[in-house]
């Protein structure tokens, strides 16, 4: 088989049709939508994955095939548009039977695994405080209304989503690399979820689980960009609890510029290709997810009222060896696929890897890597060109420069591929916020 038609065989894998998890849409208030405010791409089965930092988890999963067990879990996420009506997106994505969810509740998190007294609210799914998920699907809850005091200060705030998994669960759909601290109740102990405070709580956890999507009820003109990647957009050496990846840094000039008409959410996971592995999970361990054509349907199509996307992804495909024009191949089809959709696309450049840790920080791969970003700066393929190489590239060595190297969050000398907060910063302001004002004001 020759290269082309090697490339050409992937990427018919990707073209298959794929389930969908369509937002529901009946019954909305004149000009309002779904938007969503918040977003954690899934892989699993936990415990694969690759956290940043991550406590002792045996205690509260000893037996990580079997899953959870009748235990409560309290996840902390930050919305990135606040509003009074909010709905949740629950995942069995990668399970393998079905998981029941019940005592599921929202409300504004406090310190520690706190809620702040009054705020917690019961959810329901389909009128119902119980919701059995199969194998394979998510199921959107019912929405909700905070009801939040008058005057309550919601800006740099975070939500607290409890659930109760009776189970065992079995193999747990999750996100890895959260690097946000959230809490979980002990191993069969039990429904805690409508208390306010965390005294049921005493495990601490950086990832999440089951939890997919949120959604707040917003004006219909409101738009919303996902930033679509690997462990560079996930936050990879970004500070624990930060809120200081380059996504996070990107929402804060846009509010700045243009206020609640934005929200912006992170489809991130570390470890993640645009091209392989073909099928997932695959028969060996891999952190990195489905492949980003493969998840294009549930992790950007899937999410309410997409409007925009920033693409940073290739850097894994280098670094497992794929050639170039396998990779620009690869985003080529992604990009046909999202335009298809109606949705902008921005391609963002591969930042520095020389000298990392492995396979990416070779000659070959930095060789491979400034071809991909050649095609991406003059290709013509993308709506638009987000130069992240430019801002975070030595121009002496063409490496990662020096200040970006060490690890935000437990210090050390980094791996000279991930950008620390610093860099992130660098990054999240290389965006030119101008790229969406056509779409703020709706042209």
């Amino acid at each position: 088989m020759t290269g082309k038609h090697a490339i050409l065989a992937i990427l018919s894998l990707f073209v298959a049709a794929q389930p969908r998890w369509p937002a529901q849409t009946q019954g909305l208030p004149a000009g309002q939508k779904w938007v969503a405010t918040w977003a954690a791409s899934v892989h699993g089965p936990y415990s694969s994955g690759n956290p940043s930092a991550q406590p002792d988890l045996r205690f509260a999963f000893p037996d990580p095939a079997a899953g959870a067990s009748d235990q409560s879990f309290r996840l902390v996420v930050k919305p990135d548009l606040w509003g009074d009506r909010f709905r949740i997106r629950l995942s069995n994505a990668f399970g393998t039977e079905p998981i029941a969810f019940d005592a599921v509740y929202i409300g504004v998190a406090a310190a520690g695994g706190n809620i702040v007294k009054g705020t917690n609210r019961p959810v329901s799914f389909n009128g119902r405080p119980i919701v059995t998920i199969a194998p394979g699907t998510s199921s959107y809850s019912d929405g909700v209304d905070l009801n939040l005091p008058a005057g309550a200060l919601t800006d740099g705030r975070k939500l607290a989503i409890s659930f109760h998994v009776a189970g065992p669960s079995g193999p747990m759909t999750w996100h890895a690399k959260a690097l946000q601290t959230s809490y979980l109740s002990g191993h069969r102990s039990g429904i805690h979820t409508s208390a306010e405070d965390d005294a049921a709580f005493p495990f601490t956890t950086t990832s999440w689980y089951f939890l997919d999507a949120l959604d707040v009820m917003a004006p219909s003109n409101t738009v919303v960009v996902c930033a679509f990647g690997d462990s560079i957009t996930d936050g990879t050496l970004s500070t624990l609890n930060g809120d200081d990846r380059w996504p996070d840094v990107l929402s804060r000039r846009l509010h700045a510029a243009y206020g609640d008409r934005v929200s912006v959410v992170n489809a991130g996971i570390g470890g993640n290709r645009i091209l392989t592995p073909e099928t997932y999970p695959p028969p060996k361990p891999f952190a990195g997810g489905p492949s980003a054509l493969q998840r294009l349907d549930r992790d950007l199509f899937g999410l309410s009222g997409i409007s925009a996307v920033i693409l940073l992804e290739g850097i894994n495909d280098i670094s497992a060896g794929a050639p170039a024009d396998a990779i620009i191949a690869g985003m080529r089809e992604l990009v046909r696929r999202v335009k298809a959709k109606g949705i902008r696309i921005v391609g963002a450049t591969i930042t520095p890897s020389l000298t990392a840790n492995g396979n990416s920080g070779t000659p070959d791969a930095n060789q491979r890597r400034q071809t991909v970003n050649a095609f991406i700066r003059t290709g013509g393929l993308f709506d638009a060109v987000a130069d992240f190489d430019a801002v975070t590239v030595d121009p002496g060595t063409g490496a990662l420069r020096e200040e970006f190297v060490p690890n935000s969050t437990i210090g050390g000398a980094g791996d000279r591929l991930h950008p620390n907060r610093a860099g992130y910063q660098a990054m999240g302001s290389a965006v030119d916020l101008a790229l969406f004002r056509p779409l703020v004001d709706g042209r």
